[in-house]
C-alpha cells in the first residue's frame, strides 16, 4: 500500500478536494477529478541544454526525444555552432515536456556575466551542462550562479563511446577503468574550479541505453517534483525494460482516477449515455498509452529508421493490436469482446441497471468504474507488453531503441 501511496500523482490533500467536492454534489466531484487529470497531462517541463559547440547538445535533444537528425522538427546538429539563440523542441508525443537548446556560454550574443538573463533562466526546470572534454571556466561559472538562482544542474561529459574507440585502437583497455578515469579527471577539474562534490555523468548523445544515462535519469527522478517527475518518465525514450516498467507504474496509478470518474459520469439515469461516455473516455486513455510508450505509427517508423529493423518486423511482434493504428470505440469494443468478456458484461448490466432508478444508480456508479478500471488495466497491460517486445526487437537488431 505504501508503495502504491508513493506512485500517486494526486496528493493526499487534492484527495480531500475530490472527496470534499463529491459531499457538495457529483457534477462538483466529476469536474475536480477531471481538473486534476487534465493538470498532470499538462505539466509544463521545461529542461535547458547547455554547452559548447561540438559537444552533441543537438544530437542529444534528438535522442532524447527519439527523433532522427534527419526528421522534420530535429534540432540541427553540425561540427559547426548550431545554436545562435534559445530555441525550443517540444516532445513530438507529449508537448507539455520540451527541451531547449541554449546557445554557449561566452559565444557573441550571450556573453558569460549576461547568460542567465538573456536566456531567462527563471523559465527551465533544470539545466544539463555537456561538455564532450573537460568543462571549462565558463561552465563552472554557470553551474554556480544556476544554484545561486536555487535551480538545479548537471553535468554531462559527453562523446565517450568516441573515447572509448580512440583507446581501443591504441591498445587492448579495461572499458571500465577507462571509464572512471575519464569521469574522475572531469570531478577533479569541477572541484579544483570551486564546484562542491559534483556528479557528472557519462553519456553518448547517439546511444542513451550505454553508460551513465539510466543512473542520471534516476537521479532527476529522485530530484525533480512528483508532478514534474511523471512528465519527465512519461517522456523517457524506451532505452530500457526499467523505462517501460516505470512508464506503466506511471499510468497505473492514473486509472483509479479515470474509474471515479466514469463512477460518476454513470449516476446520470439515461440509458446508453454512460457506456458511449465510457467508450469515448478508454479511447481517449488508450491513445495516451499509445503514443505514450511511442508505438504510433510515426514513432515506430522512426524507430525502423534508427534501429535498421524494418517497420514490419517492429510491427509483427505486438499482439494488441493497438500499435500504428487509429484507436476508436469500434476497435476498443472489439477487443473487449475478443479478450475481456467480464469487462464488456459488465457495461450491459451497468446499462440495464438504468431501469431501476432508486436500486440501479448506486449499482450503477459501482459497475461503471469497474468496468473502466478492468478494462484500463486491460489495455495498459497490452500496450506495456508491445512496449517491452518491440524495444526487446530493436535492441536484438541493433542494441538500440
Amino acid at each position: 500500500m505504501a508503495m502504491e501511496e508513493e506512485r500517486d500523482f494526486i496528493t493526499s490533500e487534492q484527495q480531500m478536494d475530490i472527496k470534499t467536492a463529491m459531499e457538495k454534489s457529483l457534477a462538483d466531484g466529476v469536474a475536480k477529478i477531471k481538473e486534476y487529470l487534465e493538470e498532470q497531462k499538462n505539466t509544463p517541463l521545461k529542461i535547458a541544454i547547455t554547452g559548447e559547440s561540438g559537444t552533441g547538445k543537438s544530437t542529444f535533444i534528438n535522442a532524447f526525444r527519439k527523433v532522427n537528425d534527419s526528421d522534420e522538427g530535429a534540432a540541427p546538429t553540425g561540427v559547426v555552432e548550431t545554436t545562435t539563440e534559445v530555441k525550443e523542441y517540444p516532445h513530438p508525443n507529449l508537448p507539455n515536456v520540451t527541451l531547449w537548446d541554449l546557445p554557449g556560454v561566452g559565444t557573441p550574443n550571450f556573453p558569460a556575466d549576461e547568460y542567465l538573463k538573456k536566456v531567462k533562466f527563471e523559465r527551465f526546470d533544470f539545466f544539463i551542462i555537456i561538455s564532450a572534454c573537460r568543462f571549462k571556466e565558463n561552465d563552472v561559472k554557470l553551474a554556480l550562479e544556476i544554484k545561486r538562482m536555487k535551480k538545479k544542474f548537471y553535468f554531462l561529459r559527453s562523446k565517450v563511446d568516441f573515447d572509448l574507440a580512440n583507446e581501443e585502437r591504441k591498445k587492448k583497455i579495461d572499458k571500465q577503468k577507462t571509464l572512471n578515469a575519464i569521469r574522475e579527471n572531469c570531478i577533479e577539474v569541477l572541484r579544483h574550479q570551486g564546484i562542491k562534490d559534483p556528479q557528472v555523468f557519462l553519456v553518448s548523445c547517439v546511444e542513451l541505453h550505454l553508460f551513465d544515462f539510466l543512473l542520471l535519469q534516476e537521479t532527476l527522478e529522485r530530484e525533480l517534483p512528483a508532478h514534474k517527475r511523471n512528465a519527465f518518465v512519461s517522456a523517457l525514450p524506451n532505452i530500457s525494460e526499467e523505462i517501460i516498467k516505470k512508464k506503466k507504474d506511471t499510468y497505473q496509478a492514473q486509472i483509479k482516477y479515470h474509474a471515479l470518474l466514469c463512477s460518476g459520469v454513470a449516476a446520470v439515469p439515461i440509458p446508453g449515455v454512460s457506456t458511449a461516455i465510457d467508450i469515448a473516455w478508454v479511447v481517449t486513455v488508450v491513445k495516451e498509452y499509445v503514443n505514450g510508450f511511442r508505438l504510433d505509427e510515426k514513432s515506430l517508423k522512426s524507430l525502423a529508421d534508427s534501429s535498421d529493423v524494418p517497420y514490419s518486423e517492429l510491427l509483427s511482434v505486438m499482439t494488441s493490436q493497438l500499435g500504428a493504428k487509429t484507436i476508436t470505440p469500434e476497435l476498443i469494443l472489439n477487443l473487449l469482446s475478443q479478450f475481456a468478456m467480464g469487462s464488456a458484461a459488465v457495461m450491459v448490466a451497468e446499462e440495464i441497471s438504468k431501469f431501476f432508478f432508486f436500486v440501479g444508480i448506486p449499482v450503477s456508479m459501482c459497475l461503471s468504474g469497474v468496468s473502466t478500471y478492468r478494462s484500463l488495466n486491460f489495455f495498459l497491460n497490452l500496450v506495456a507488453d508491445d512496449a517491452q517486445r518491440v524495444f526487446a526487437k530493436a535492441v536484438k537488431k541493433n542494441s538500440e531503441v
